[in-house]
């Protein structure tokens, strides 16, 4: 039998991809059988070293971060405390401050309203001239009202009024904590004007009661008004 051409090629191929394979093999067996390099006692030593040392810091690291928390959940409590002790104390320094201008010891301003009381016109027919004058009670009335609608400061022709002062009528003036003043007798009031007219403007109220004992009543809205302390306080 005849041997053709691509018989000889084919033989060659197969001859070079077997010989490849072998030489591949080969390698490989070689490469398996290279002792890895080996630790040394003290390498090994030093490996379990760190290792445990980085365990044992993780750990602190843990513990720390605990510890952090804790403090920062107290940091917050003790702020929120903080927090509610400052709104107390601000709100004891309203109060004083409220219960010092009650007192009269500071001046106060705002808006409010001026009640002016004045003595009625004469009447020779009439035999009793006090029915024409203003008296303590009509004073008291109309400051009196003024409180009870929520008013901040009072005062008589500009002497302010505490829960201690008392007023005395002398004939025709009044006495207001030992200072005696003449009529008219204007009372100004801080407060809500609108809510302090009202109750004085009442059907049958105070302004009605003064005008049928023949007092002379006004009254007006006031935007800026100003009282000062009571003297010696």
């Amino acid at each position: 039998m005849k041997v053709k051409g691509k018989h000889v090629i084919l033989s060659l191929v197969c001859l070079v991809l077997g010989f490849m394979l072998a030489f591949s093999y080969h390698l490989t067996q070689i490469e398996n059988q290279k002792e890895k390099p080996k630790m040394s006692g003290k390498q090994y030593e030093n490996t379990l070293a760190l290792r445990n040392e980085l365990i044992a810091q993780e750990e602190t690291n843990r513990k720390l971060q605990k510890e952090l928390n804790q403090k920062q959940d107290r940091v917050l409590k003790n702020e929120k405390n903080l927090a509610k002790e400052a709104q107390v104390f601000q709100n004891f320094a309203e109060d004083a401050e409220k219960y010092r201008m009650y007192l009269g010891k500071v001046k106060v301003k705002g808006s409010g309203v001026k009640v002016t009381l004045t003595d009625g016109a004469y009447d020779p027919k009439e035999d009793n001239i006090n029915n024409y004058l203003v008296h303590e009670h009509h004073v008291f009335k109309v400051v009196n009202e003024l409180y009870i609608s929520g008013a901040d400061a009072v005062a008589i022709n500009g002497q302010r009024l505490t829960s201690h002062s008392y007023i005395v009528c002398n004939g025709p003036v009044i006495t207001v904590d030992g200072i005696q003043h003449p009529a008219p007798f204007i009372i100004t009031a801080i407060g809500d004007p609108n809510v302090l007219s009202s109750a004085l403007n009442l059907t049958g109220g105070v302004k009605d009661q003064l005008v049928n004992d023949n007092i002379i009543f006004s009254l007006e809205k006031e935007s800026d008004i100003t009282l000062n302390p009571i003297l010696g306080s």
